[in-house]
C-alpha cells in the first residue's frame, strides 16, 4: 500500500479507511486511543484524511469490558480498508479474536492489519510467530500455556502486511505513527499536543515496565529543539538561534528533521504554526487576521496557508460547520 504525500493529497484529497474490529469485552481504551486520534487528526487537518467503521464479527450492538456498547457492521467478505485494528480485549480466550481468516482476506487485498494485545497473543500462539510483540502480561501468559518461544516486549513489531502490538495506552502511539504516514509531521505533533500526549514512542520502543525511557522523537536535541518551537509560535526563533542554544550544528539538526520528519527545521517549524493555526480556524471565533498574528504569520498569512493546505483560511471558516470538520 503506497504512502501518500502532502502534495497527493493536495491533488485528490485522499483518503484513508480504517476498519476497527471489536468482540464482546474489548478494551474500550484502546479503542478510545485509536479513534480520538483519527478524530483529532481529521479536526487539525484541512481536508480530513481518515474515516472509519466499527465491526464485529457478526454486527450488531458489542459491549466493552467496562460496559460501553459501539454499534456494528459485519466484517465484509470483500474488505476494502486501507487497516484494520483489532483491539484487545478482556479475556484472552475469547474465541472472536482466532481471525486467521480475516488477517488474510484483508492483507490479500492490500491492507495492513493491527493486533492489538490479546488479538496479538492469539496470532502469536496460533501461528507460532517468534520475535512479534504482545503486553507484557499477555507474553508471561503465553509461557504458562507452555510456548515455546518468547513474545517480543517492544510496543510493536510489524512483519510485512501483519503488525503486533502491546495495545492498552500504547495503541495512541502506534495509531500517531500511521497518521505520520499520510499527515506532516507538525500536524501529527499537534494531535499529539492535544491529546496532552508528551512522549510519542515508535514501534522497537521498550514497553514501560522494562524501566527504559523514552522521548518524543528518540532524540534528546530534537526533542529540545521542538519545545523551543512550541513555546515560540507567535515570534518564531531563526534557525540560527536554535542551534546556537541547543549546540549543534545546522547541518546536523538538518538531518535529524531529514531523517525522523523527512523535511527541514524550517519546514517544521512552518507547519506547526500552520497546524495550530487550522485548529483555531476551525475551532474559535478568532478572526482571520488574528490567527495569523498568534502564529507567527504577520503578513501573508493567506498566501501560506493555501500554498499549503489547497484551500483559504476564509473558505475553510464557511466550510467548517459540515458534519466531516467535527
Amino acid at each position: 500500500m503506497p504512502v501518500r504525500t502532502k502534495s497527493d493529497q493536495q491533488q485528490d484529497r485522499v483518503q484513508y479507511h480504517f476498519d476497527i474490529l471489536v468482540a464482546s469485552g474489548f478494551v474500550l481504551l484502546e479503542l478510545a486511543s485509536l479513534v480520538e486520534v483519527l478524530r483529532l487528526a481529521n479536526r487539525v487537518c484541512a481536508h480530513p484524511p481518515f474515516t472509519f467503521t466499527y465491526r464485529s464479527r457478526k454486527g450488531g450492538p458489542v459491549e466493552s469490558s467496562s460496559g460501553a456498547t459501539v454499534s456494528t457492521d459485519t466484517v465484509p467478505v470483500q474488505p476494502n480498508a486501507n487497516y484494520l485494528f483489532v483491539i484487545g480485549n478482556s479475556d484472552p480466550d475469547q474465541p472472536e479474536l482466532s481471525l486467521g481468516r480475516v488477517v488474510r482476506d484483508y492483507t490479500f487485498r492490500g491492507a495492513q492489519v493491527f493486533l492489538l494485545a490479546e488479538a496479538a497473543s492469539r496470532y502469536i500462539d496460533e501461528n507460532s510467530a517468534d520475535h512479534m510483540a504482545t503486553h507484557w502480561e499477555n507474553a508471561s501468559f503465553l509461557r504458562e500455556r507452555g510456548a515455546r518461544f518468547e513474545a517480543k516486549l517492544s510496543i510493536a513489531t510489524e512483519q510485512g502486511s501483519v503488525v503486533t502490538c502491546a495495545g492498552m495506552e500504547a495503541t495512541t502511539d502506534i495509531a500517531l505513527a500511521v497518521i505520520g504516514r499520510h499527515i506532516s509531521g507538525a500536524a501529527k505533533m499537534t494531535v499529539a499536543d492535544i491529546m496532552l500526549h508528551e512522549n510519542i514512542r515508535d514501534f522497537s520502543s521498550m514497553q514501560p515496565f522494562s524501566g527504559t525511557r523514552t522521548t518524543a522523537t528518540g532524540d534528546e536535541k530534537l526533542d529540545q529543539c521542538i519545545k523551543l518551537m512550541q513555546a515560540n509560535i507567535e515570534e518564531p526563533l531563526p534557525i540560527k538561534q536554535i542551534v546556537d542554544i541547543l549546540h549543534v550544528s545546522n547541518r546536523s539538526l538538518e538531518r535529524k528533521f531529514k531523517a525522523i520528519f523527512g523535511t527541514t527545521p524550517n519546514g517544521f517549524y512552518r507547519e506547526m504554526r500552520l497546524a495550530k493555526a487550522n485548529n483555531l480556524l476551525l475551532n474559535t471565533t478568532m478572526s482571520v487576521r488574528e490567527i495569523g498574528l498568534v502564529c507567527g504569520f504577520p503578513n501573508g498569512f493567506s498566501s501560506v496557508y493555501k500554498s499549503f493546505f489547497g484551500i483559504t483560511p476564509f473558505v475553510l471558516r464557511r466550510q467548517k460547520r459540515r458534519p466531516e470538520y467535527r
